[in-house]
């Protein structure tokens, strides 16, 4: 989840009164973006593995998944479904696959040839079902299917969409405060209810 702002209100909010709903003061001072990198475990409804910070490299990223995969050295296979940003098919990703998986083979140059070439490449490899970290890639435009975008959705409205924060650091604490107090007690499985009937004619 990029570009978290960390927005400060001017003045206090409007408190309700009979008929009246609380009300925000619109002015703000923007403090800076924060991104969240976290997993939401599917089995648990836990969130794994948080991090907030400045960027959200390919570095970044790859850091995240190994950090992950380091939780449980004893899975034997981790399945793991994200969108098609860039970073999710990145060089990094596939050293650190590659890495993990003892494979010595020529992977190319970015670029220029082999798996490293280009991010469909790249994606093909990571995507691999012979792999012990298989990466799932939600079609172009539906990544509502990643279930962590309804976690993010819940982070929105129970935190960030009223808040008011007076810094980076304050916004970052805060967002890992409630992914710590999510996890104790809101964390469960969703549940889907969609049946796959067509939805309009």
């Amino acid at each position: 989840m990029t570009g978290i702002q960390a927005t400060e209100r001017l003045e206090k909010d409007l408190p309700m009164r009979p008929g009246k709903v609380e009300r925000r003061e619109f002015e703000y001072i923007r403090h800076g973006t924060q991104s969240l990198i976290a997993s939401f475990d599917v089995a648990t409804g836990q969130i794994v593995q948080p991090t907030c910070s400045d960027t959200r490299t390919e570095v970044d990223f790859a850091l995240h998944v190994r950090r992950t995969i380091e939780t449980d050295p004893q899975v034997k296979k981790w399945h793991l479904i994200m969108d098609c940003l860039n970073t999710h098919q990145s060089e990094s990703l596939v050293l650190l696959v590659a890495q993990i998986e003892g494979l010595n083979i020529d992977l190319g140059v970015k670029g220029e040839y082999g798996i490293l070439k280009s991010m469909k490449s790249r994606a093909t490899f990571l995507s691999n079902p012979a792999h012990r970290i298989v990466f799932h890639y939600t079609p172009l435009h539906s990544s509502w299917l990643n279930q962590i975008e309804i976690l993010f959705s819940i982070l929105v409205r129970k935190l960030l969409k009223r808040a008011s924060f007076v810094s980076q650091d304050d916004l970052k604490n805060r967002i890992l405060q409630f992914i710590d107090y999510f996890n104790q007690t809101m964390a469960k499985p969703f549940q889907w209810t969609y049946k796959g009937k067509v939805l309009a004619l």
